[in-house]
């Protein structure tokens, strides 16, 4: 292996998260992992094609760019487009068959001027106001759409604002209601909706009542709860029997190991001095590929060992400590995230010393860094 670093990615957890979430929702709803941002940074076609074998039906991307990389890594699956697919790029998106999300009338129209069979599913905005036909608009544009030959109607969606964030469900009770009152008004006046669809991970983990037709699982997917909250609720009504297995490692290379006397600066800056003679590891990784530079209190792992972070991140270069580590030597591994011996630093802790949350620590590795399937 040649690389600086790298992320591997275990096979045998994706394979039993998916398993996991089939065991909650049963045969009859269709299972719609989301793999977007390059599979929540676990690498999209790797993922992709994990799901399908593991049993998911669809897959569900934000971009048009992704559903491409899917069609051309030979996955035939039903892709579910979240994201804008600009009006120029629509044609594509029909041609690689993929299901639309919409919510403006100029896509509808554009999509009619095209004439080629494509099925659409309707954002509607319950309380998250982003994405969205707002409620009071919502039989107008489907009446509109449902005129249209060549468009077919296939799907409702919404989506929660806070569900994760809370052990007090009641926001999302409120959203999950106005959904319902929605497609009762859609079947008064004759409109049948398919494919009804609302549930993100937590939801499917924690209520049963969001599943409809199909669900739209997310970071859980690949091994992570969606909040502290979120596990905290699972714990509350359903006890035990859902395990969710992380499958995110991110390693590197010593690229240096050099010897710095008591008294010296590290790092831009000069924001560590060394108060005793140190043994200066240096890690060719840094901000530009993803090891965010306002990092706080770290450590990375050698030999099943912490090893401190000394000084700035830089834009390719972190420096560590590794005076207790006398057996580290050059190109020995470093485990960023993950574990080393009986030592782990999980998703969860470094998302912690960056003061974010779970999701954004694999989605932001840079995605020229190789994913290992392992």
């Amino acid at each position: 292996m040649d690389e600086l670093t790298w992320v591997e990615i275990k096979e045998e957890s994706l394979r039993n998260n998916i398993t996991q979430f089939r065991n909650i929702v049963g045969d009859n709803v269709l299972l719609c992992p989301c793999v977007k941002a390059n599979a929540y940074g676990h690498g999209l076609a790797i993922c992709g094609r994990i799901f399908i074998e593991a049993g998911a039906d669809w897959l569900s991307v934000n971009s048009l760019y992704e559903a491409r990389t899917l069609r051309d890594a030979g996955i035939k699956a039903p892709i579910y487009i979240l994201g804008y697919v600009p009006l120029s790029a629509l044609k594509e998106a029909v041609e690689l068959e993929c299901r639309l999300v919409v919510y403006n009338r100029e896509t509808i129209d554009k999509l009619a001027e095209i004439g080629k069979e494509v099925k659409v599913h309707i954002k509607l905005e319950t309380g998250n106001n982003r994405q969205g036909v707002l409620v009071e608009d919502l039989l107008e544009f489907a009446k509109h759409i449902e005129g249209i030959e060549n468009i077919k109607l296939e799907g409702l969606s919404t989506h929660f604002a806070n569900i994760e964030d809370t052990t007090d469900h009641s926001y999302a009770e409120k959203q999950l209601a106005r959904f319902n009152d929605s497609v009762k008004s859609l079947e008064s006046i004759g409109i049948e909706i398919p494919i009804k669809h609302c549930a993100n991970s937590a939801a499917t983990i924690l209520f049963k009542e969001t599943h409809f037709q199909m669900v739209r699982t997310g970071i859980s997917n690949y091994g992570l709860w969606p909040s502290n909250e979120t596990y905290v609720s699972y714990l509350k009504e359903m006890g035990d029997g859902f395990e969710l297995m992380p499958a995110f490692s991110w390693k590197a290379k010593i690229a240096q190991i050099k010897n710095i006397p008591a008294g010296e600066m590290i790092g831009y800056g000069c924001t560590y001095k060394t108060t005793h003679d140190t043994k200066l590891a240096i890690i060719p990784i840094g901000y530009y590929d993803g090891y965010d530079r306002g990092i706080n209190g770290a450590h990375v792992l050698i030999h099943g060992k912490r090893a401190p972070l000394r000084g700035r991140v830089c834009m390719n270069i972190i420096m560590v400590d590794v005076s207790d580590i006398p057996e580290a030597k050059l190109e020995d591994e470093v485990v960023l995230v993950g574990r080393s011996g009986d030592e782990e630093i999980s998703v969860e802790v470094f998302a912690g010393w960056c003061g974010t949350i779970n999701y954004e620590i694999p989605t932001r590795v840079n995605e020229r860094i190789p994913r290992k399937l392992v």
